[in-house]
């Protein structure tokens, strides 16, 4: 049994603006059904960043964001490559990413527009989408497993890309830092909460399901079945945001009660953990 007792995961949106439609939360308790909090609710980042605060404070909870916690680096041993100045740790980054946006509601949109325009894919004009796709070592862990992981944090264009959700996600790393420990780049903590990267296909695949999206009740609950879930029961048809949510939530909790790599996974080294972090799930 994990010793947390409750597994919050949250679909994050790097979307530009005050307010995401992105943005859905959700919970798994004990034995309880997940279920979604504020489901009609309209979150923006910085609300999402107090209230984790407050929440992590009052019993322990593994969060989880859908957003890469850093760039590749291991590789090619820089996170933007030829740019004097840019630190090499995760952390550190986080503060120089932070430091450098000056978008609302930890936005990061200008970061790779304007500060950084070179690194990132936006279109053909750009030229070979290859030349600027990279990938961490969990995301090659991941696909040497059939995982699939197909996005880039360098590539900023289409419905699929996380680039502007994986920076801004830095930002509120960075406003976390210090207020709740976050693994791999903080150990994982004797007590108390603690943040981890999540990727929704990962518990998809652990359920079962074939596909990457969930569109209905009945989509849903199968997955919740494959993870030895309670069903949920709603009087709507969720989103996709909210099914990746509410299977994600169901799936850390199974996934830390049940999997003693769970926190020790095969391939995080150290020099990874400060680096590049990892996925919760890839083992």
């Amino acid at each position: 049994m994990s010793r947390f007792e409750s597994y919050i995961a949250i679909d994050w949106s790097g979307a530009k603006g005050r307010r995401h439609k992105g943005i859905a939360i959700a919970e798994a308790r004990h034995d309880a059904p997940p279920r979604l909090i504020r489901p009609g609710h309209i979150w923006s980042r910085e609300e999402v960043l107090r209230w984790l605060i407050k929440r992590a404070a009052r019993e322990p909870t593994l969060f989880g964001f859908d957003f890469s916690f850093a760039p590749p680096i291991v590789e090619r041993g820089e996170y933007l490559i030829d740019e004097p100045g840019v630190p090499d740790t995760a952390r550190e980054f986080w503060a120089y990413v932070d430091a450098r946006c000056d978008d609302e509601d930890l936005g990061a949109a200008s970061f790779l527009e304007h500060v950084h325009r070179k690194h990132f894919y936006f279109g053909i004009a750009d030229g070979v989408k290859a030349d600027f796709v990279r990938f961490r070592q969990c995301d090659a862990r991941l696909n040497a497993q059939g995982g699939r992981k197909t996005a880039s944090a360098y590539d900023a264009i289409g419905a699929a890309q996380v680039a502007k959700a994986s920076f801004s996600g830095m930002r509120l790393l960075h406003r976390l830092d210090g207020k709740v420990a976050i693994f791999p780049m903080d150990p994982l903590p004797e007590s108390g909460s603690a943040v981890v990267e999540i990727y929704t296909r990962i518990y998809l695949r652990r359920a079962g399901m074939s596909g990457t999206k969930l569109r209905t009740r009945a989509e849903l609950n199968a997955a919740l079945d494959g993870l030895g879930s309670r069903r949920v029961r709603l009087g709507f048809e969720p989103n996709d945001h909210q099914t990746d949510a509410l299977v994600t939530a169901a799936g850390m909790r199974a996934l830390a009660r049940e999997e003693p790599r769970a926190f020790a996974p095969e391939g995080l080294t150290p020099e990874i953990a400060l680096t590049e972090g990892w996925t919760f799930g890839v083992l």
